[in-house]
């Protein structure tokens, strides 16, 4: 190659690294892409205050102006002017808190208008103009009922309507929150919940507000017009033997591999406190979805030709060796009848659990609506299956001793909002009547 040759490769590899240079550095320069923007969440209407977050983003030259702007009656106000100077910031999420009565806005139409421009020689724009409403009014509850009457450890329900449609509703019992449910009644949206009452609930330290809340954030809370009726539970000893200790607890030596090598004893303390915990928290896991309509009707059924062997709300002490060794309130009915007995769906609903579970042994979980639900416990055999929907009456299973059982029984549960509530409301027809069909 003579020199020649060789001058004008090294000019053309010099143009070459030159121009690409100037294109990595200048690329981005020229672009005409414009930045995107976009909302994390649905704006459409805004209360007395709500905070909003507002996505921006380009992936040329980055991002080197953020405005955002309300307008109402062709006034407008700036609620973020953020400048970048460096390249190369490609996102920037930007939260704002819009307060309607420091910005004194009124209740009607408005416009957010936002604005990014990129660092591009051209600088590409992009105007997001977002028309919304200002909606300052909480709503109104009309209850649909004045007058209740509930029990110690029972269910209440409220039932009402609203002057404008609701994002969320429900019942707070001091500070736990049953969450509502919308139907229609008459073809007017309707607002429903059923929550549980504590057994130790009291007039001077029962707190229950129905909450409302509806599309803008403007929340009312009133409070849940009752009368709580006093029930006696009782109480009672139960001793535990050796040979039951023995008999029962390798059954949960097996499910647990930490209780491997304790004694029965420890095993019933871990079983009767720990696990029991972990048990409820279990099924308020499940029973946190629910059908939106009710998929019951009429009277729950009580297991036929059984004999209570306990009722809901008995405190149990339990006692080795002449020791209270624990305690424990029970969360249902047992009802016991022959040795294996069919057990049948107490009411219309879908099977949502079935399975081991814990001190309840093989168990079935039916829901029935609207955050209604039936447990059945210490069972010998399950004839039913997750997602099946059942009737009222329906064979789902047989009784049996598996679980914490000491004999061949069913342990029923109602569970309402998540708690443990008296399933003997449930198979009085007159107390449905009372308390909720009317």
């Amino acid at each position: 190659m003579n020199k020649f040759n060789l001058f004008y490769v090294k000019i053309s590899a010099a143009i070459l690294i030159i121009a690409a240079l100037g294109w990595i550095f200048l690329g981005s320069y020229v672009e005409v892409e414009k930045p995107a923007i976009k909302f994390n969440q649905n704006v459409t209407v805004i209360g007395r205050q709500k905070t909003v977050e507002i996505n921006f983003s380009d992936s040329k030259s980055g991002l080197s102006h953020l405005n955002v702007e309300i307008i109402q009656d062709n006034k407008g106000q700036i609620l973020a002017d953020k400048k970048i100077p460096s390249r190369g910031k490609n996102q920037e999420i930007l939260p704002l808190t819009i307060n309607s009565m420091d910005l004194k806005l009124h209740d009607g139409p408005a416009i957010i208008k936002i604005t990014a421009t990129d660092h591009s020689l051209f600088k590409n724009q992009t105007v997001l103009s977002q028309s919304i409403k200002i909606d300052t009014i909480p709503p109104q509850i009309n209850l649909l009922k004045t007058v209740n009457y509930i029990n110690q450890g029972g269910t209440g329900f409220v039932a009402f309507q609203s002057s404008k449609h609701l994002a969320s509703t429900g019942v707070y019992v001091n500070d736990y929150f049953t969450p509502g449910y919308t139907i229609l009644q008459n073809n007017i949206a309707t607002y429903v919940t059923y929550f549980a009452v504590p057994i130790d609930a009291s007039a001077t330290k029962t707190r229950i507000i129905i909450f409302a809340s509806d599309d803008a954030g403007n929340e009312s809370k009133i409070s849940f017009p009752c009368t709580i009726k006093e029930k006696k539970f009782r109480a009672d000893k139960m001793n535990l033997s050796e040979s039951f200790l023995r008999q029962k607890m390798p059954e949960f030596e097996a499910m647990v591999s930490s209780l491997r090598g304790k004694t029965p004893l420890e095993v019933f303390i871990f079983i009767n406190s720990q696990m029991r915990n972990d048990n409820f928290l279990t099924i308020q896991n499940i029973c946190k979805k629910s059908a939106p309509n009710a998929l019951w009707e009429g009277t729950f059924l009580r297991m036929s030709n059984a004999a209570p062997m306990a009722l809901f709300g008995d405190k149990r002490d339990y006692v080795f060796d002449k020791k209270v060794v624990g305690e424990s309130l029970h969360t249902g009915v047992d009802l016991a009848s022959n040795a294996q007995a069919a057990i049948e769906a107490s009411n219309s609903g879908q099977v949502v659990f079935t399975g081991a579970l814990g001190i309840y042994g093989n168990a079935i979980i039916i829901d029935h609506g609207q955050g209604l639900f039936s447990l059945y416990g210490h069972l010998s055999a399950i004839n039913t299956s997750v997602g099946k929907k059942v009737a009222k009456g329906e064979k789902i299973g047989s009784s049996g001793t598996s679980g914490l059982a000491g004999g061949d029984h069913l342990h029923f549960s109602i569970i309402a909002g998540g708690q443990f509530v008296n399933p003997q409301e449930w198979w009085d027809p007159h107390w449905i009547k009372d308390n909720i069909n009317r």
